[in-house]
């Protein structure tokens, strides 16, 4: 039966990602709340999950002609320091904190979402 779960949780993670949200946003919760995974191991598995779906976006856009790659080393080069740090400080974290980190960022990006959708104009 944990199979499903599993299965299932990383189904909707996949699912939801595909259409914009990060599949994090249902992927560590589904597996802390629902399967019991301690919180660093979902969060480094939703990691994990990230990279070949990374991969595989960055080979369609680039197919597609809609990556700019100009100015890349500007971007890249920060996000890799800034993600070495935030895993740096993930391992030092009790997971009760980094618990409380992330329940903050969904509540944060909850609260954007719904400003953004009371703030934009509708057809």
């Amino acid at each position: 039966m944990s199979f499903l779960v599993y299965a299932a949780a990383g189904f909707l993670s996949g699912l939801i990602g595909g259409m914009g949200m990060g599949g994090g946003t249902v992927l560590i919760p589904a597996l802390t709340v629902f399967c019991g995974v301690e919180q660093h191991a979902a969060q480094a598995a939703n990691l994990l999950s990230f990279l070949p779906m990374a991969a595989f976006s960055l080979s369609v856009h680039k197919k597609q002609g809609l990556m700019r790659t100009d100015g890349i080393l500007s971007v890249i080069l920060p996000a890799v320091a800034a993600s070495a740090l935030g895993g740096a400080a993930a391992l030092v974290l009790p997971a009760s904190a980094l618990r409380r980190l992330f329940g903050a960022f969904l509540v944060a990006l909850a609260a954007r979402g719904a400003l953004g959708f009371f703030s934009s104009p509708r057809d």
